[in-house]
């Protein structure tokens, strides 16, 4: 199975950084990693999906600001 690409082409940030993030058989969100571009995120998400654990790996451009927190994730205090 291929990670999925969350990049939207006509998003603002499609071409700058992306992150990966993974989520778990709980549900809970992770980030991977932060500030690669989207050929260098994808192969790392796959590198990921291709070890077979039961993790959902996906790729998006990261936040105008740079802000690295997945989505879903509740904010810092």
């Amino acid at each position: 199975m291929q990670p999925t690409d969350r990049t939207d082409a006509g998003h603002a940030n499609a071409n700058g950084p992306h992150r990966v993030v993974r989520q778990d058989d709980n549900g809970n969100r992770f980030l991977v990693a932060r500030g690669l571009d989207r050929a260098g995120a994808a192969a790392l998400a796959a590198e990921f999906e291709a070890r077979g654990h039961k993790q959902l790996y996906w790729i998006e451009p990261e936040d105008a600001d740079g802000r690295s927190t997945p989505p879903g994730t509740p904010a810092a205090g």
